[in-house]
């Protein structure tokens, strides 16, 4: 039976709303370098195998410091909280850097311009992704902690990923503004341009959290370590104890093993649909298949934002977290099933059946899965006692997820070599077209199925939920 949600604990809605600001800058700067990276080759002339290393340096840097960063945010004690300091200097630094990084020299500019871009690249990145990295660690870290309600932890989560949907809504376009030629004189100019619309957003809209959104009260909390270069060797020792901890929680595990087959099962496949648009919808003919896969992709933000996520989060509510998982996992079974007739050549416009059902697989996973990961840290609490480590559960869950995008990406490689895709042709082969289309739907099915597997035996209800916010309580002393 569903507990009413105690007044104390709703998150009143501009809290909830500056929270989901900020999710909206942590979705639309990868959305956004997505689109931005292919023109770095096209339109600045970078060798794709420099593009390749500048693309791998920094997010290999990026995943290493993700669990020291929620560390430090959940060990540092300030007058301004743990986690705002850094979510305001981390969203100045990476809207800034985010400019700075796509000011690069034309290919007519000097015949050196690629080792200059190269360097110049590789050292904004470096500060761009440590400025993501302060920003996001502990921006994670304070939506587990905003409210300790299990209903009202989804409720929050639902508003910050339909926020953070616009980024997906709106990145496909990013396409079309950077390639007309009515709008910039040439693809670079376009780029360079439209950084400063990309990263004066995510600066504006990266702050709202540190200034809006409240904090736990830190009085409650104890065990902390001290932060200094004196206390260097504790310190390193304490983390891979927080590191182990965390590892060992069989609830979370179970939670980072459905995450990573039905994310990357949809990473997988993502790029396909736009093959397939391509080159069985239109037989390869680019200009003939315009923006219909831009508005594939928007429809696809647009359904998960207004339908889906609202639907999950009242499904969440009844049936509880796991089951509402389950449930949204199955009807997404059916969604990507649903793509063979879906993508029919000559009617182009039923590519848009599927998606309403396909959209409650990743619509349902990261609303679940980022309230399911709050409740995870009271049982952490209520075990291995304070400090709390919202921000460090949180920094090893997405980097899990980024090292799964990695794995996703390339193995979508593979997967195009494998069905025979060649890129050299316009009309691609039947066989390559209907194993690419086999591809597309089974992978994500086979994934889900899994995490269903996986999900099965999770264990924190709402009522269990309930009994260690309970003992929690008590033992904290508090009324």
């Amino acid at each position: 039976m569903t507990n009413q949600t105690r007044s104390k604990d709703i998150v009143p809605t501009g809290q909830k709303i500056a929270f989901g600001a900020g999710n909206l800058t942590n979705q639309l700067l990868p959305a956004a370098l997505g689109v931005f990276m292919f023109f770095l080759v096209v339109g600045f002339g970078m060798s794709p195998y420099k593009a390749g290393i500048l693309a791998a340096i920094p997010r290999f840097m990026d995943a290493i410091l993700d669990p020291i960063m929620g560390y430090i945010s959940d060990n540092t004690r300030s007058r301004w909280g743990r986690r705002r300091p850094y979510i305001f200097v981390g969203a100045i630094v990476v809207g800034l850097s985010f400019i700075a990084m796509w000011q690069l020299k034309l290919p007519e500019q000097g015949n050196n311009h690629e080792t200059f871009n190269f360097i110049y690249f590789l050292a904004m990145s470096v500060i761009f992704y440590l400025g993501y990295t302060v920003f996001a660690a502990p921006l994670i870290g304070l939506g587990y902690e905003m409210t300790p309600d299990y209903n009202e932890r989804t409720r929050l989560m639902a508003i910050s990923q339909i926020m953070g949907q616009i980024a997906w809504m709106i990145a496909p376009w990013f396409w079309f503004l950077i390639s007309r030629p009515e709008l910039f004189p040439n693809a670079p100019a376009g780029v360079r341009s439209l950084s400063y619309w990309v990263g004066g957003l995510c600066l504006i809209m990266g702050i709202m959290p540190a200034l809006f959104c409240k904090e736990i009260d830190q009085s409650n909390i104890t065990g902390q370590s001290k932060l200094s270069l004196k206390d260097l060797v504790a310190n390193v020792k304490h983390f891979f104890s927080d590191i182990k901890k965390t590892i060992n929680n069989k609830p979370f595990l179970r939670l980072c093993g459905a995450t990573f087959l039905v994310f990357n099962g949809f990473q997988i496949v993502a790029q396909f649909a736009f093959f397939i648009i391509i080159f069985y919808l239109f037989n390869g003919n680019q200009p003939s298949a315009g923006q219909w896969p831009a508005w594939f992709g928007t429809v696809s933000a647009l359904m998960t934002a207004l339908l889906v996520i609202p639907i999950i989060t009242y499904m969440s509510t009844k049936i509880g977290k796991k089951n509402a998982f389950i449930v949204s996992t199955l009807i997404s079974i059916f969604g990507y099933a649903l793509k063979w007739w879906g993508f029919h050549p000559g009617m182009p416009w039923l590519m848009f059946m599927p998606i309403p059902l396909m959209s409650f697989g990743i619509g349902g996973l990261f609303t679940l899965m980022m309230s399911m990961t709050a409740d995870v840290c009271d049982l952490d609490e209520l075990k291995n006692g304070m400090p709390r480590k919202e921000a460090l559960f949180g920094a090893v869950y997405w980097w899990m997820v980024k090292l799964g995008t990695s794995l996703a990406l390339f193995l979508s490689g593979v997967i195009l070599s494998a069905v025979g895709f060649n890129q050299n042709v316009e009309v691609q082969s039947a066989s390559t077209i209907t194993n690419l289309r086999l591809a597309d739907i089974c992978i994500p099915v086979i994934a889900g199925i899994l995490a269903m597997i996986v999900m099965w035996k999770y264990d924190i209800s709402e009522k269990r939920a309930k009994e260690i916010r309970e003992e929690l309580v008590a033992r904290r002393g508090e009324l």
